[in-house]
């Protein structure tokens, strides 16, 4: 359960650094152009580098299988909720957006009605329908961490002799529990 509060505080900061970092790095990048600059200037790689860390943080937790899915899944939720607002009522829609008249609000509003939000709304719920992301490992303990055990039955201590440390016992592979009434093997 743990891990699902853990994925619950990386939606809110996922959530935040789409809103404030992907935000001003598109109304940057938008506004380069009509100031006569170039993605090489200063202001431009400033605002590239600001989405690429905001999309490389995005993608590990998509991706990441330690990380709950709520992670990357939560925000897309809001993402697809705010997109189907705007097409309900477009004016509600972009008054709900904060700090509207500062950079990283007029971002979010032009990802916003340019359908943008839509679309990572959508790659970033994926996770939600992933089974294995919704349970852990029950070889871990409530640290996270493996446990460690002797040497086994292959090679006795060979691993502390040869300053290796104690070996970790062999690990089955990881199955979801199978549901009731399934044949057992």
């Amino acid at each position: 359960m743990r891990h699902h509060w853990i994925g619950l505080g990386l939606a809110i900061t996922l959530g935040l650094a789409l809103f404030f970092g992907g935000g001003w790095g598109v109304a940057q990048m938008s506004n380069l152009s009509a100031e006569g600059l170039t993605v090489t200037s200063v202001r431009g790689v400033a605002a590239l580098g600001v989405l690429t860390v905001v999309g490389l943080l995005l993608g590990v937790l998509m991706v990441a299988p330690r990380v709950s899915p709520l992670a990357a899944g939560l925000p897309g939720l809001v993402f697809l909720a705010w997109t189907g607002l705007l097409g309900l009522s477009g004016t509600l829609a972009v008054r709900l957006i904060p700090m509207s008249t500062e950079p990283a609000g007029i971002g979010f509003q032009m990802m916003l009605v340019s359908g943008v939000l839509a679309l990572l709304g959508f790659a970033m719920i994926i996770p939600l329908f992933v089974p294995s992301r919704w349970w852990q490992d029950r070889g871990d303990d409530d640290d996270g961490q493996q446990t460690r055990g002797g040497g086994g039955d292959r090679g006795g201590d060979r691993g502390e002799d040869a300053g290796l440390g104690p070996r970790r016992p062999r690990r089955p592979p990881r199955r979801p529990p199978q549901p009731p009434g399934l044949l057992q093997e």
